[in-house]
């Protein structure tokens, strides 16, 4: 039995999905995590950074005659950890769909909207995020979202990302904090902060000019708009680093490619938009340049996910 669940670039609007009022852009990338759940093996449930465990013990509230102890499972992800595009939500996520599966009786599955739901449920109460991450990795494609305070954000607009053309991931080698972010921005809503308010009007219009891109089949007034929420998050909200602006520096010198931090920043990956025909020369290029200066970085070139739920990997028996 085997989950596998992409992880997920955010394009633009960082935070708008639980801050509300504003608009957000998620594309699910081909870089999965993977849960296969070991027969007849279990694991003992322990400490509280645990996910399988943990996540059996939320499931146990809610399907009946689950065994006291979780199954055993392996893990494999291609996605950098803590890296800003979500590979601990496409864990949560690829657990609870393998775990269900496995605890429903035979003929029977929980339904898609249910795993969604108690993986958003289960994230916030330990982080008190949003639903961003959950809606993208679950839905596949490129996402337009309405944030909301609180619950998973209203999808407004599913897009397929065009066929020919690839995302470029620069990992800076760098973990970003996404608990303390959450907890400051929070605190900056609490307070009234002007910088969170400026955020919130230019990232969202920054979501709408991205959107527009997509939509209009325009890789290079994408990256213009990606550019415009770093640029949000940058200068109102503090959310890059000497080092990622270095590294957005470089890859325009090298590649003439626009780069834009992925997730809350401080730390984490960057990710840019090219033509497929060009990127393998844009990523031979970047990784060139970033092999003297930038030994811990690297350069991973990425697919969409598909958005349909008939083409996208799902749980296997």
């Amino acid at each position: 039995m085997r989950a596998a669940v992409p992880c997920r670039a955010c394009l633009s609007g960082e935070d708008l999905d639980w801050l509300g009022g504003g608009r957000s852009v998620s594309l699910a990338l081909d870089l999965p995590t993977t849960v296969e759940v070991v027969p007849g093996e279990t694991t003992e449930v322990a400490a509280a950074d645990d996910w399988p465990a943990q996540v059996w013990t939320f499931l146990r509230g809610r399907l009946p005659g689950l065994t006291p102890r979780p199954p055993a499972v392996r893990v494999r992800s291609q996605a950098p950890p803590a890296s800003g595009l979500s590979s601990s939500t496409a864990l949560i996520v690829a657990l609870f769909r393998a775990f269900a599966e496995a605890g429903s009786p035979p003929g029977e599955r929980v339904p898609e909207g249910s795993i969604v739901q108690w993986a958003y449920e289960f994230e916030f109460a330990r982080f008190n995020g949003g639903g961003m991450d959950h809606l993208a990795v679950a839905e596949g494609g490129a996402l337009l979202l309405d944030g909301r305070e609180r619950g998973l954000p209203r999808v407004r607009e599913r897009l397929e990302f065009p066929d020919d053309w690839r995302v470029v991931v620069v990992d800076s080698g760098t973990r970003k904090d996404t608990r303390d972010h959450i907890r400051t921005v929070r605190a900056q809503l609490a307070a009234g902060d002007p910088d969170l308010a400026a955020y919130r009007a230019e990232a969202d219009r920054a979501s709408a000019a991205a959107w527009a891109a997509l939509r209009g089949r325009d890789h290079e007034a994408l990256g213009a708009a990606m550019a415009r929420a770093h640029a949000a998050m940058r200068d109102f909200q503090g959310m890059s680093t000497p080092l990622l602006e270095e590294l957005r520096s470089l890859a325009l010198r090298a590649a003439g490619l626009p780069l834009k931090v992925s997730g809350a920043g401080g730390g984490g990956s960057l990710v840019g938009v090219c033509r497929a025909a060009d990127a393998p020369g844009v990523v031979a290029r970047l990784a060139e340049a970033l092999r003297g200066p930038h030994p811990g970085a690297r350069v991973i070139p990425a697919r969409a996910a598909p958005g349909s739920r008939s083409r996208r990997a799902d749980v296997r028996i």
